[in-house]
């Protein structure tokens, strides 16, 4: 049986440092399709308050989530995280329901959390009792969703956020609570070599040790190994230094593996945990301003307050979520869409209907967005594009005159953002383009409406006049064809 070592030390790739891992290639398929379905589900529906990060917030003195659950279930050295997990039954669990749902979406790839900063595996594993297999459901719902995904022609990844197990309930240091139980440090974490900080991004004092950094490793490659993923995503955590050689030994593992069994995989990360060419860099509920080579995505979820499910969650708009997946794809991304199921198992209803609609989309608008590639810029308009992270709370509505360009076999699609109210599409950018000027035009269309579109053309601008009826509710594309 091959060890880490030796699958690192037979590949192409090694974990010496990053300079071999500039032969990493985005997966055609990835880059093609653009859309992949994330999903956080763990013990944390069980509570439904707050947000996914309830497990670290109970323990937290003076936040609204401890004085919840104190009110709601007692002190947490009576009711700790732990004993929520007997809650988390998932009893209508149907992982082709799933499946089916994502696939009307149009996405591509599904991602479950296969392990959430709490500890808890959602899948069936050796090396950690606090698993699904053996608590709670009493399943392996990952292995089962990497069934039902594969059945309906999409790819399977996985997310691990393990990483940050190692401070996420360090708060129990500071009161009376079950984590000070070395009972339970196999789910709760070192919390004595990791004491409790306000910022969290900085851990003062001791960090894990070369015992948890090589468990984290073996687990995260068993992982691999069992679900063999086209794509691995990690939170923010992974950059931190003292993952560094871990992470880079873990990177050789999965290409290799990936090499091995003959298929395309990537590895998501965010800021600067491993070189912009060795994998798919993520930006987490935000965009760019602009065109980015190579290749990135957004992450980013169906509801603004949480990504876990929770009673109150406040949704986004069909039309934004579209908005969003045109922006970004004309400027080389991909989009990463989060849903949050409930502890019994079943997606709410709100959720599965904005997937229907952004699949309804997808239908009569794919073609501008399947295996295109951006055009010489992104687009034109007034509405400007915040960029980083969690900067698209700042970002204000796209509007008509707000057009992304996309483009493939000589194509030209221009996405349109909003139905004006005049009826034409001004297209300022194309009017000095002599691959469009009249005679070199074949033909103008908009996508979902039979036939031709009129055009004009003068100093300013394009001018494309639109049908009376509109094909579809959101954004629409019209469809360049030079001759």
């Amino acid at each position: 049986m091959n060890t880490i070592r030796d699958v690192v030390a037979q590949g192409p790739f090694d974990d010496a440092n990053w300079d071999n891992f500039d032969q990493f290639k985005v997966p055609s398929w990835y880059r093609a399709k653009k859309l992949g379905i994330f999903i956080h589900w763990g013990v944390y529906a069980v509570p439904a308050y707050g947000s996914e990060w309830y497990a670290r917030n109970m323990y937290v003195p003076d936040t609204d989530v401890h004085k919840h659950h104190v009110e709601t279930y007692g002190p947490v050295d009576q009711f700790g995280y732990k004993d929520f997990i007997p809650q988390f039954k998932a009893e209508h669990y149907d992982a082709t329901e799933w499946a089916e749902v994502f696939k009307e979406s149009g996405a591509e790839f599904v991602m479950p959390v296969a392990e959430h900063h709490d500890g808890f595996a959602m899948y069936d594993t050796p090396w950690n009792r606090w698993n699904a297999k053996n608590m709670g459901p009493k399943r392996d719902v990952t292995a089962e969703l990497a069934e039902a995904v594969r059945k309906q022609g999409m790819r399977f990844a996985v997310s691990t956020h393990r990483e940050e197990n190692c401070w996420f309930f360090n708060g129990g240091t500071l009161m009376p609570s079950d984590v000070q139980d070395p009972e339970y440090r196999d789910l709760y974490g070192p919390t004595d070599n990791m004491p409790f900080c306000e910022k969290m991004r900085v851990v003062h004092g001791s960090t894990p040790g070369d015992e948890w950094l090589d468990d984290w490793l073996v687990r995260t490659c068993e992982l691999v190994d069992k679900f063999r993923p086209e794509v691995v995503f990690f939170d923010w955590w992974i950059e931190e230094a003292l993952y560094a050689q871990r992470f880079r030994t873990f990177a050789a593992y999965y290409y290799n593996r990936c090499k091995e069994w003959g298929i395309e995989g990537a590895i998501n990360f965010k800021n600067e945990a491993m070189p912009a060419n060795a994998g798919v860099w993520d930006i987490e509920r935000g965009q760019l301003k602009g065109i980015r080579y190579p290749f990135w995505q957004t992450d980013t979820s169906l509801a603004y307050n949480s990504w876990g499910y929770i009673e109150g969650l406040k949704y986004r708009t069909p039309e934004a979520i579209i908005h969003d997946f045109v922006d970004i794809v004309s400027k080389n991304g991909a989009l990463l869409m989060n849903v949050g199921p409930r502890a019994d198992g079943t997606i709410p209803q709100e959720q599965k209907d904005l997937l229907r609609e952004l699949g309804g989309w997808m239908k009569i608008n794919g073609e501008g967005i399947y295996d295109t590639y951006p055009w010489k810029i992104y687009g034109e308009g007034p509405t400007a594009v915040p960029e980083g992270h969690f900067a698209e709370k700042n970002r204000k509505d796209f509007g008509p005159e707000d057009l992304r360009f996309t483009t493939k076999d000589g194509i030209i699609y221009v996405h349109f953002l909003g139905w004006p109210e005049s009826g034409e599409v001004h297209i300022k950018n194309f009017y000095k383009d002599r691959r469009f000027c009249h005679k070199h035009l074949a033909k103008v269309g908009l996508l979902g409406h039979p036939g031709e579109v009129e055009y004009t053309r003068d100093d300013e601008a394009m001018k494309v006049k639109l049908p009376a009826e509109k094909p579809g509710k959101y954004a629409w594309c019209l469809k360049l064809t030079p001759a």
